[in-house]
């Protein structure tokens, strides 16, 4: 049919009585909202009215079949649910005389369609004004029957190694929606930075939120940029970003890292690092990349100091959005617990093996902290480390495949995001004009062929799969562009993975994807992202002379 949606719907058809042309959008054109559909009515005027200059104005339950009084409803938009749907689930029926009908099983599968709706008015309906007002606008007469593979569709997105204003973050929950992507996991604390505001601890922010000068390229450059680094989000801020999150069906995951990447914290309270091992008073927010040996200090202390964080953070952001809180987890270097009186006192006390059990003791207190607050712990894999992770506590499986796998076996949820396949700081290829060219090379190709679920898992395992993520690491993306390229197109091929039901690997039709790609980048242009070009970076995307960390060869399979 020519209709170039990404990510591919289930199922596509001609309309009943389908013929050429489509529906038309006009002036008279009027949106008829069943209840529970009223977000997706706002957004759909908000957006397709801007782009279009037209007032789509709300039709009441008299007029949803209707057209100026002829009846056959031909310039109508109609939202209903059907719960006999999948809850993401949608319908989209564009038919003569009949006007559009998109049928959610959810609220959130209408929202879906409607960016399907989106899609199919063409790349102006990705403009915010009219570039050929009075023009035809048409939808195809099309059936479209959809719904997602996975539940958990997301994007992670690292904020602390650099930081992104709050527009931009709204601006990138629009397009993750834009995708059907459904959860942004925001990265908000490390060595790097402290991003949120916290009132009773307001040095977070006040020291935490900074840093003096920032490495320029991989961590091995010689390069620095000596301007100073910082912001933060006020907690009016995150209020707005949670309600602009929900408000497009994205669930938002915040991630408060500990006990590791914690020097930004340790930095602004000295009090929270391994005091009896160095001058904690000495530190600064980290300037540089790697795996920092300034962790937190095992103390009652810094357990009760980082609850008080997670209860601003938990009425910050409301269950109904966000369910899951990441308490990171990963890359705990335990040198200082070693060297701790006091850390070996508690590992005593508690009639502990080792620090990875340490460090999985201070995982299992939040985990049944935010139990008793009906909020669900997740972590990344190494919170495996040391045993006893709660069941109910779910696994960011990023080392590969195998932290998922044996989460999954043991009964732990998992979302699946290997840094081999889905870290998108990974460069894209392997020439030498790539921008601070970091990691294994995962082209689109590659990207659009990752596999979630890995084969040989048991039946019960594979329920645990609940989805997958593609992370965005931003210390060598120093700003908004930067990570636009990084980012897409190969987001594009990451959604469609997550949500359509595509064959197995290697029978994947790469080149059909690529055909609907090139209609798909006349849309990224009209959002104005600054994606990879297919013929590789522009001039102005290139940083020559900035050292980065290229590995050579396939990635491992682990």
């Amino acid at each position: 049919m020519g209709i170039n949606l990404i990510p591919a719907p289930v199922r596509v058809a001609d309309a009943d009585g389908a013929e050429p042309g489509g529906f038309p959008l006009t002036p008279s054109t009027t949106i008829t909202a069943a209840p529970g559909t009223e977000n997706t009515e706002r957004w759909l005027r908000s957006t397709l009215g801007a782009a279009f200059g037209l007032p789509l104005a709300p039709g009441g339950a008299g007029t949803a079949h209707t057209d100026g009084g002829n009846g056959d409803g031909a310039h109508t938009i109609r939202l209903a649910l059907d719960p006999d749907l999948e809850a993401e689930g949608y319908r989209l029926v564009s038919a003569p005389g009949t006007g559009v009908e998109i049928t959610g099983g959810s609220p959130a599968g209408v929202f879906w369609g409607a960016q399907t709706l989106r899609q199919l008015l063409g790349p102006e309906a990705f403009r915010r004004a009219p570039v050929a007002p009075g023009a035809p606008r048409l939808v195809p007469f099309t059936h479209i029957e959809d719904g997602p593979r996975f539940g958990w569709r997301g994007m992670m997105l690292d904020v602390a190694r650099h930081f992104m204003p709050k527009d931009d973050v709204l601006r990138y929950l629009d397009l993750i929606a834009a995708h059907k992507l459904n959860v942004f996991h925001f990265h908000l604390t490390d060595d790097q930075g402290w991003r949120i505001e916290i009132k009773r601890h307001p040095r977070l922010t006040e020291v935490g939120s900074w840093r003096r000068r920032t490495k320029h390229g991989h961590r091995a450059s010689e390069l620095w940029d000596e301007t100073p680094h910082g912001g933060y989000y006020t907690q009016d801020d995150i209020r707005e970003i949670v309600a602009y999150a929900a408000e497009r069906h994205i669930r938002v995951v915040p991630e408060i890292d500990i006990p590791g990447h914690s020097q930004a914290a340790i930095a602004a309270y000295p009090e929270l690092g391994n005091t009896d091992v160095i001058d904690t008073t000495a530190l600064s927010v980290w300037d540089t990349w790697g795996i920092n040996a300034n962790v937190l200090a095992p103390t009652d202390n810094t357990l009760r100091f980082f609850e008080g964080v997670l209860e601003e953070v938990l009425e910050l952001f409301p269950a109904g959005t966000s369910p899951f809180i990441h308490i990171g987890g990963d890359e705990c270097r335990k040198e200082q617990w070693k060297d701790s009186a006091a850390a070996q006192a508690r590992i005593d006390e508690l009639g502990l093996a080792n620090e990875d059990e340490l460090q999985s003791w201070v995982i299992r207190h939040f985990d049944t902290w935010l139990t008793a607050r009906g909020r669900r712990l997740i972590g990344w894999d190494e919170i495996l480390e040391g045993g006893g992770l709660p069941t109910g506590a779910a696994v960011s499986s990023w080392r590969g495949y195998g932290g998922g796998i044996t989460a999954a076996e043991a009964g732990h949820d998992v979302v699946m995001c290997p840094e081999q396949h889905v870290y998108l700081d990974h460069r894209q290829d392997g020439g030498p004009d790539e921008p601070m060219p970091i990691g294994f090379i995962r082209t689109l190709e590659d990207i659009y062929r990752f596999e979630p679920v890995p084969p040989g898992l048991s039946e019960e395992a594979v329920r645990h799969i609940i989805g997958t993520q593609a992370n965005v690491w931003t210390e060598v993306m120093q700003n908004r562009a930067r990570v636009d390229y990084q980012v897409f197109p190969r987001l594009a091929a990451f959604a469609e993975v997550a949500w359509s039901p595509l064959p197995a690997s290697a029978d994947r039709d790469f080149a059909a994807f690529e055909r609907r790609l090139a209609a798909h980048y006349a849309r990224l242009d009209a959002l104005g992202v600054d994606y990879r070009p297919p013929s590789g970076p522009l001039p102005w995307q290139q940083r020559p002379g900035v050292a980065g960390r290229p590995l050579e060869g396939p990635p491992p399979n682990v």
